[in-house]
């Protein structure tokens, strides 16, 4: 399969990259395949990427979801807690993974080259397999600042780091992991309104969750920032959504989120209702580009959308087929 998804302009363009994609993955695909057999449905009459079945992404942690033609560079694999199962990532072309991401962030945040990269990540450096950490390791082997870097538990480090880039007018972002960024601004305080602050999700276990409004808030008093980004990807995918504030996230072009009803996992709802999120992401070439998350969220007419939490229980209602 070609890249040509990355020079995607226009609906007309995504909807064909889609379906070639979804045609050659409904036949190189085994797991897709079943997937799409036990549904009964006939490759040969989708003819609208909107009526394109979308892979249960529990799948990723029961079954090898990879091209019958290719082999893995990498394997990426989730967090997850202990005795949980990780979800895992076979990536055939680690290269797509990097145009992909080089792409994106490019487009939303303009060059790394000239942008001083600070990555707080304590719990994706504890351990290995994680794509963020493969492209923070990538952004910041791109970055020319001599400040860019990790700073794993060093918050005051961090701190004069920060205070010192902040008198130098230097354009900035700081991309943590969001029980880090709590702990810094209980501990120090910054009015850095240049600064972007970027949150990538989760407490991984170590602080109560809170509502984006009440972390957004007490991050912008800490920083000294007006709003929060962040930056929406897993490990099943290969792109990423970025928000500049509000918890309004906008895809790159070979990225599209659809929602679904939360009740039938193969009917599509409307814009400004809520449902599950299902995301088609071109760069997953070889392994599954059609996935049904476990997130809840809502659409906008312009494609941008919300995350709003996660469905309740571990398995999304009606997609069970084949996990055993």
């Amino acid at each position: 399969m070609n890249t040509n998804f990355f020079d995607i302009k226009d609906s007309v363009a995504f909807e064909k990259a889609a379906l070639n994609l979804f045609y050659h993955q409904a036949k190189n695909c085994a797991v897709y395949a079943s997937f799409i057999h036990y549904l009964g449905i006939q490759p040969n009459e989708i003819t609208a990427y909107r009526k394109i079945p979308f892979l249960p992404i529990n799948f990723f942690k029961s079954h090898n979801v990879i091209s019958n033609l290719a082999a893995p560079d990498i394997v990426f694999s989730s967090s997850g807690t202990t005795g949980q199962i990780q979800s895992k990532h076979l990536v055939c072309d680690v290269k797509i993974y990097e145009r992909s991401f080089n792409l994106a962030f490019e487009q939303f945040y303009g060059s790394i080259k000239d942008t001083c990269l600070l990555a707080l990540l304590p719990s994706y450096l504890e351990r290995d397999g994680s794509s963020l950490i493969y492209m923070v390791d990538s952004l910041l082997k791109q970055s020319e600042h001599p400040k860019s870097g990790y700073f794993l538990h060093d918050l005051k480090s961090l701190y004069q780091t920060l205070k010192k880039l902040q008198i130098a007018g230097q354009k900035t972002i700081l991309i943590g992991v969001t029980y880090a960024l709590l702990d810094f601004v209980e501990q120090f305080k910054l009015e850095f309104p240049e600064l972007i602050v970027m949150e990538t999700g989760g407490m991984k276990g170590k602080r109560k969750e809170l509502v984006r409004e009440e972390l957004h808030h007490l991050l912008c008093k800490g920083f000294g920032v007006a709003k929060i980004h962040s930056e929406y990807g897993m490990t099943e995918l290969l792109s990423q959504a970025y928000s500049f504030g509000d918890g309004i996230f906008n895809c790159p072009p070979w990225m599209k989120i659809l929602l679904r009803d939360t009740y039938d996992p193969l009917m599509l709802v409307e814009n400004k209702q809520t449902g599950g999120i299902n995301v088609i992401d071109l760069a997953n070439v070889n392994s599954c580009s059609f996935i049904a998350t476990q997130d809840l969220g809502k659409l906008h007419e312009d494609g941008s959308f919300e995350v709003l939490g996660r469905f309740d229980n571990a398995d999304i209602r009606g997609c069970n087929l084949l996990v055993q």
